[in-house]
């Protein structure tokens, strides 16, 4: 990357991460995905109880790989072979984990997570329960405000996520949302209408949290996942 469109993106990471801290959420810049591991592993405990909600950057930063090391009783729900009954376990357990760990679909320069979920237990997890949740986002992913987020989602992250699921929804033809109830004035289209095998069933903004320290947000330099 150019060395002055780099500094441009490295300021607004900063406003990014001062908004995030005024709402009580802790979030630092690392400049290459190779250093997510080692961040991730000082922020956690050898033994304590892991989770993770649905995410490539989580595999395409080594993550997955490394939770499965044996270091930690890791929930695993990429485990080859898994039931869907074992599945629906390991989602449950993921609300009592020491540390649960994900992405997000977009941060603003306001301080504010943008994650819009299907079944959600991702975003039900980030909520509450787990002790601690650290979310892996790309610098690609900020945006200015949450219409930016919404429409992020609408235009890059829904249409990708519905094309490596293989959900059939109407975004992996268009390549974006088409739903025909989403106008400026209702841009998340929440009333009936949306489409038959839709991956947006829930959308949440994590804005002040209460827990001090509990949410944490590492900002990679670098583009990855959707």
């Amino acid at each position: 990357m150019d060395a002055h469109k780099k500094a441009i993106k490295h300021l607004q990471v900063e406003r990014t991460i001062k908004s995030l801290a005024k709402n009580n959420i802790e979030a630092r810049f690392i400049s290459s995905f190779a250093e997510v591991v080692p961040t991730i592993a000082s922020l956690m405990k050898e033994g304590e109880s892991v989770a993770v909600g649905g995410s490539v950057t989580l595999d395409e930063t080594g993550v997955l790989e490394y939770l499965r090391n044996g270091s930690y009783v890791f929930y695993d729900r990429y485990k080859k072979g898994i039931s869907k009954e074992e599945l629906d376990e390991v989602f449950l357990k993921s609300f009592s984990a020491d540390t649960y760990l994900s992405s997000a679909n977009a941060l603003t320069e306001h301080g504010e997570v943008y994650c819009v979920d299907g079944r959600s237990n991702r975003v039900s997890a980030m909520l509450y329960g787990p002790k601690q949740v650290i979310l892996v986002v790309s610098w690609d992913k900020i945006v200015p405000d949450i219409i930016s987020a919404i429409l992020r989602v609408k235009n890059i992250a829904a249409p990708a996520n519905a094309k490596r699921l293989s959900t059939g929804a109407y975004c992996t033809e268009s390549g974006k949302c088409i739903n025909a109830g989403c106008d400026d004035k209702h841009l998340m289209a929440l009333g009936a209408g949306a489409c038959e095998h839709t991956i947006c069933s829930n959308y949440v903004v994590f804005s002040h949290q209460q827990i001090q320290g509990r949410m944490k947000v590492l900002i990679v330099g670098e583009s990855i996942g959707y």
